[in-house]
C-alpha cells in the first residue's frame, strides 16, 4: 500500500510540476492581403449563363474587394457533350484592376452577351 501511494504521489507531483504555468504568449494578426481575385464559371446553355450570375452580382463581389487588386473573371461555354466528354467548348477571359471597377463590370457584361448570343447561334 505504501509504494502505490509512493507511485501516486510522484505521478502526481509530476503532472503538477510539468504544467506551464505561464500562459502569457505573444499574439500578433497579421493582414491579408490578396493579389489576384478569379472567378471561373463553366457554362452548358444559356440558361445555365442566365442563372449562374448577373452583372449585379458581379458589383456586389467587387465592392468587397480592396483597392489595386487583380482580378479575373473567365467563362467556359461548353458545346457538345457525349456522355462525359466535352466534344468542344469556347473560353472568354477578361483581366483587369480593382482601381477600375466599372471599366471591368463592362467587360463582364459584354463577356456575358457574347456568351449568350454563342448559344443562341449554335441552335
Amino acid at each position: 500500500m505504501k509504494n502505490l501511494l509512493l507511485v501516486f504521489t510522484i505521478c502526481l507531483a509530476t503532472s503538477m510540476f510539468a504544467q506551464q504555468k505561464d500562459l502569457k504568449r505573444n499574439i500578433t494578426s497579421e493582414k491579408v492581403k490578396v493579389e489576384t481575385f478569379k472567378i471561373a464559371v463553366e457554362v452548358d446553355s444559356v440558361e445555365e449563363i442566365e442563372s449562374t450570375f448577373s452583372v449585379d452580382e458581379f458589383r456586389e463581389i467587387l465592392n468587397e474587394t480592396e483597392d489595386n487588386e487583380n482580378i479575373i473573371f473567365s467563362i467556359k461555354c461548353n458545346d457538345r457533350k457525349i456522355g462525359d466528354e466535352v466534344k468542344s467548348h469556347i473560353k472568354y477571359e477578361i483581366n483587369g484592376n480593382t482601381n477600375e471597377k466599372e471599366k471591368f463590370i463592362e467587360s463582364v457584361r459584354k463577356v456575358r452577351a457574347a456568351a449568350i448570343k454563342y448559344y443562341n447561334t449554335k441552335r
